[in-house]
């Protein structure tokens, strides 16, 4: 194929994956009730009752007339990017695969496999751990009693949208340590070397991307990265 041919095909790529975003997108602006209810369940005082023991009911406000509908397109066109997050991949692939040789089409389909679950376990983690406790604390945090919180709709999306990305992130450490063990840069020897530098690295960066800065969210950030660097350990050749 030639360069334009390339182009072409990876112009019809990217126009199915449009066209599989926006196809999910619309189903998830239709179905707004079944799609807030996921969002918004974290907040319920009976999300996971193990954890909370409280009965603190949070309401949420909105101060900007256009704002819920703003919200609700925003937040559909995330779920569409996530549910067709696999085929999305799979299209990349199939591009890119053609110009690979036949040991790096090897390595590539299990670390793309890897990479996805991965991220997709940071997202459930943020979701059913992370957030919620966040969310909680900070709703409930008063500096006087006279001060009462008003916790808007856009700051609840905004920060569900940025810890599960966060931890998503997180979670590619074992894939990341992984590659960079293959291509040499990487080795089991430095990792168990620096290990106590890699838990003060683990704490700082824990504390700076969690909103709170209490004790118990910071354990629940940085446990997890944590015992992601041993995995890590384990993965990377000595």
């Amino acid at each position: 194929m030639t360069f334009w041919d390339h182009l072409e095909e990876l112009r019809r790529v990217l126009l199915r994956c449009i066209i599989v975003v926006a196809t999910f997108s619309v189903l998830a602006f239709i179905f707004k009730d079944e799609l807030f209810a996921i969002i918004f369940a974290p907040k319920s005082p009976h999300f996971l009752p193990g954890i909370f023991g409280e009965t603190l009911t949070i309401q949420l406000i909105n101060t900007e007339l256009p704002r819920q509908f703003v919200v609700h397109m925003m937040v559909s066109f995330y779920a569409g990017i996530i549910v067709s997050a696999p085929y999305i991949i799979f299209e990349l692939y199939r591009f890119i695969s053609p110009g690979l040789y036949e040991n790096e089409r090897r390595c590539s389909t299990p670390l793309i496999a890897a990479a996805y679950l991965m991220f997709m376990s940071g997202i459930l983690f943020s979701y059913f751990i992370l957030f919620p406790i966040t969310f909680r604390f900070l709703a409930g945090y008063q500096v006087d009693s006279s001060v009462e919180n008003l916790i808007s709709l856009e700051s609840y999306i905004d920060t569900l949208v940025f810890l599960s990305l966060v931890m998503g992130i997180v979670f590619e450490i074992p894939v990341l340590s992984w590659l960079l063990g293959r291509l040499g840069i990487l080795h089991r020897s430095t990792m168990q070397q620096y290990r106590r530098h890699a838990i003060v690295i683990i704490l700082i960066v824990a504390a700076v991307i969690t909103p709170t800065s209490d004790a118990i969210t910071l354990t629940i950030v940085s446990l997890p990265m944590y015992l992601l660097y041993e995995v890590s350990i384990l993965l990377v050749p000595r």
